[in-house]
């Protein structure tokens, strides 16, 4: 299907075979060499219309908008891109929750693009030609193209609005893609360029100037350089190191080397060997911004100097791109570039420093910080104080308790009990204190070295998990059976021992009765022996006293004496025989309140931050997918 286009290209000398050469380079007026309009479509019309009038059936070749939608279904390939898309595709809805929609919009839009070229043709190659203002962009674009299909000239913006060449049907999918509208797409003019093999499935794309003063000219060329699978940027000798040029297009898309080319046009207007030094500072700029220049055989952006006036350099930069058409991998390339470069804007919130994590030294702090929230040692303590004392009772002597509970009477505690040494309750930190700090320490451990939004994450759920903690860890000591606790301290030791822990009060319920060894039957029945001595002896003394038994004061002394001695000797051995049942008894209540606020810790903070965690890893993981296969390095 050809359209064959005299429009005039400028050049002034109304050559309509363009020739490459662009030495046509004068009249703009827009008429063909009979002095008609000849702009393509319009000029076919209006000569099947003149030739309708004479009675004659004119010839209408077809234009590309006349042709039905074709579509070809893209060919996926067997390399490491789809893979990489559905990383990404992974990576975006895993991330979903955790990321800002602005954070995620780069690689949303690299997936939908993705997507949108894979459902056309994979058999074309979409090239566009782009630079400034009078780079002879468009000239250029008339001798790959064999025809003088864009307008060329002295008058600034000479194009307009993007204009393709397309050297095979089945295009019309990407043109559609590229919003270039039916009436501004060609076909080569039949000669050499039309028929060459190695461009067969080219789709070249003339593009408006990029440093136009028209806002939507630019607006043009960015949509355009964001959908073509490859870009010739043509420059000129006078603004090849324009900044705006660099900075606003060679710098950002440094990753997509390989499918870029970038021409020295105009070298005719360089005497002697300037147009080398200049091409050298060129590809010293091109360096600069990051851009890897193919030389040596290694992957990269194709650069070259040639006059498209003169046609000097041109079959090279054809034979060039017919070798690039051919590889049917530009489509391919451009997708894996804009992949590296969303994964290189997202790198900030992946990839961490260090190895961030909960280990078993912070898990251990943290249950330590709880186990002294909920006053785990002090309930220890109290229980095995509470143990002895049960022991002191059962095997002590009536007469120490007897003036024992004589010094306590009246009083809310024993001056051996906790009460003096509780410490003021203005020094001490409170229960919620002491579990904010506690869950702040462990999440700090968490995030540390993870990105901001998941380091935000990893707090978030431990604070949330935090709530109410304190509650729960009063409630697990209860269940844990902390013994000889009551509410608000109960006037025990150990409820004072629960006052005074940072949880301020409720660890326990009702006082738990220790055990009793097997041994207590036997010294309680030889405290009980000793003293029936004691009160046998001293009745006995009475007696003789007050003269109703017979005097003899040795025998009832010496049994009254062992009563005295024995009772004292039994209790001290009943409490050196306890000291290490209580001191197991309070360990093992010790270790059970222990576990519980380690167990309500756990489900509560250390298992929502492990998820997070565990989340983290697994987009991490992803984003080493999109990342490993990177042909840009990145």
């Amino acid at each position: 299907m050809t359209a064959v286009t005299d429009q005039d290209n400028g050049n002034g000398n109304g050559d309509s075979n363009g020739g490459g050469s662009g030495k046509a380079a004068g009249d703009t007026s827009g008429r063909g060499r009979d002095g008609r309009w000849d702009d393509g479509l319009i000029a076919r019309r209006a000569a099947a219309a003149e030739a309708d009038e004479a009675g004659e059936a004119a010839p209408r070749a077809p234009a590309e908008d006349d042709a039905e939608p074709q579509v070809e279904a893209y060919v996926p390939s067997g390399g490491p891109l789809p893979p990489r898309l559905d990383a990404l595709r992974e990576l975006v809805g895993l991330s979903r929750a955790r990321l800002d929609r602005d954070t995620l919009a780069e690689a949303g839009r690299v997936l939908d693009e993705a997507a949108a070229r894979q459902r056309l043709s994979s058999r074309h190659t979409v090239i566009a030609v782009a630079g400034a203002t009078g780079s002879g962009k468009s000239t250029l674009f008339n001798a790959l193209a064999g025809a003088p299909i864009s307008d060329t000239g002295l008058r600034r913006p000479t194009t307009s609005q993007p204009i393709a060449c397309s050297w095979t049907d089945g295009a019309a999918g990407l043109l559609d893609r590229l919003a270039v509208p039916g009436r501004l797409r060609r076909r080569p003019h039949p000669g050499p360029a039309a028929f060459d093999e190695a461009l067969q499935g080219l789709v070249l794309v003339d593009l408006p100037d990029h440093d136009s003063a028209a806002t939507e000219h630019r607006d043009q060329v960015d949509r355009v350089l964001a959908l073509v699978d490859a870009v010739i940027w043509v420059v000129d000798p006078e603004k090849y190191a324009d900044a705006a040029l660099h900075e606003r297009y060679l710098r950002p898309l440094a990753g997509h080397a390989e499918v870029t080319f970038v021409v020295l046009n105009q070298t005719d207007r360089l005497p002697g060997e300037a147009a080398d030094l200049v091409l050298d500072d060129l590809r010293r700029l091109l360096d600069e911004d990051g851009i890897a220049l193919g030389e040596h055989g290694e992957p990269g952006a194709t650069v070259m100097s040639l006059s498209a006036l003169t046609g000097d350099g041109v079959p090279e930069l054809r034979e060039m791109v017919g070798r690039f058409v051919q590889d049917r991998t530009a489509a391919t390339r451009r997708l894996s570039a804009d992949i590296d470069a969303a994964a290189a804007r997202l790198r900030p919130v992946y990839v961490a420093e260090g190895r961030p994590g909960l280990g078993e030294r912070a898990r251990e702090e943290f249950t330590d910080r709880l186990a002294e929230a909920v006053g785990a040692a002090a309930a220890g303590q109290a229980a095995e104080r509470e143990w002895r004392r049960n022991a002191g009772r059962a095997c002590g002597t009536p007469w120490l308790r007897l003036w024992r509970w004589y010094e306590n009477r009246g009083l809310p505690g024993s001056l051996d009990r906790m009460g003096q040494a509780l410490t003021p309750p203005e020094e001490e930190l409170t229960a919620r204190q002491r579990v904010e700090q506690a869950v702040r320490i462990v999440a700090d451990d968490a995030a540390d070295g993870l990105p901001g939004p998941w380091a935000q994450a990893v707090r978030e759920a431990a604070f949330n998990g935090a709530k109410g903690l304190p509650e729960a860890l009063d409630e697990l000591a209860v269940k844990a059976g902390a013994p000889g606790a009551s509410k608000r301290g109960g006037g025990t030791e150990a409820g004072q021992a629960a006052a005074a822990s940072p949880l301020g009060g409720t660890l326990g319920g009702r006082p738990a009765k220790p055990p009793r060894p097997k041994w207590w039957p036997a010294a309680v029945l030889a405290q009980v022996s000793m003293t029936l001595l004691q009160i046998f002896g001293g009745l006995w003394l009475v007696g003789q006293i007050i003269g109703v038994l017979e005097p003899g004061l040795v025998t009832p002394a010496l049994i009254m004496l062992a009563g005295v001695v024995g009772g004292p000797l039994v209790e001290w051995s009943c409490a050196a025989a306890i000291r290490g049942p209580a001191r197991r008894y309070g360990q093992d209540a010790e270790r059970r309140l222990r576990e519980a606020a380690a167990g309500c810790g756990r489900a509560r903070v250390l298992d929502p931050v492990a998820a997070e965690l565990v989340r983290y890893r697994e987009v991490r993981e992803r984003y080493v997918t999109v990342t490993e296969f990177s042909t840009t390095g990145r």
